[in-house]
């Protein structure tokens, strides 16, 4: 009974590192780049009117969207983010996800 304990302890630690590991460079770019406005953990900023990004229902391919395009009717993205590629803007969309 403890090896299969040990066992299943030692797979979750694995496959929760590596998810971990490939969110780190969406987790340093959200944290310099929108963290600031949208909060630490995604939960928005109710006084400067941004909005919570924990739990949106936009999919990877949206924010990705959004981040190098822009969207909204109002400042700061109405326009893409400057200074972003594509692969930075994809890292970022899936760092929001696992908020």
């Amino acid at each position: 009974m403890k090896h299969i304990c040990i066992v299943s302890v030692s797979a979750l630690f694995l496959l929760g590192g590596s998810a971990l590991t490939a969110a780190d460079p969406g987790a340093a770019l959200y944290k310099s780049k929108c963290a600031g406005c949208h909060g630490a953990g995604g939960e928005g900023k109710p006084a400067t009117k941004a909005p919570a990004l924990k739990g949106t229902s936009q999919d990877v391919g949206q924010i990705t969207d959004r981040l190098l395009k822009g969207g909204d009717p109002k400042p700061p993205h109405n326009k893409g983010m400057a200074g972003i590629k594509e692969d930075q803007a994809k890292a970022i969309a899936a760092y929001v996800k696992t908020l």
